[in-house]
């Protein structure tokens, strides 16, 4: 499996790893989480748009340094399609929910540009 962070998403690690020095290996049990089921596992994970081949998802993140599971990863699965090379998943955003309640609705709508489909399907949670 592939694997990308955006600009955002980078920026938002960096803030949190500052108080969760935990974060980098926490990502490495999510990513082979990921590994075996792309679209999460179980009521922790919803798909929240998609499109005709990208799935943007919101996850419950488990970090070792925080007893609750207060963080919320959004990804983007991106499948088998003949004008995209990258297949894989690429991460969106990292926030946590003691100072954020949602995602940025606005940083997926910016992200789904980046590819030929325009109309995507938002589902509320």
């Amino acid at each position: 499996m592939n694997f990308k962070n955006t600009i955002e998403f980078q920026k938002d690690f960096k803030k949190l790893f500052k108080k969760f020095k935990s974060l980098n290996s926490d990502l490495k049990e999510f990513k082979k989480v990921l590994n075996e089921a792309s679209l999460g596992i179980g009521k922790h994970f919803n798909v929240i748009t998609r499109t005709g081949f990208v799935y943007i998802i919101k996850a419950r993140f488990f970090c070792k340094n925080l007893k609750k599971k207060d963080l919320r990863i959004i990804y983007a699965y991106i499948e088998n399609h003949k004008t995209i090379e990258m297949i894989g998943i690429e991460f969106i955003e990292i926030y946590f929910k003691g100072n954020k309640e949602n995602e940025d609705k606005g940083r997926i709508k910016q992200y789904l540009k980046n590819f030929p489909e325009n109309g995507f399907e938002h589902r509320s949670q």
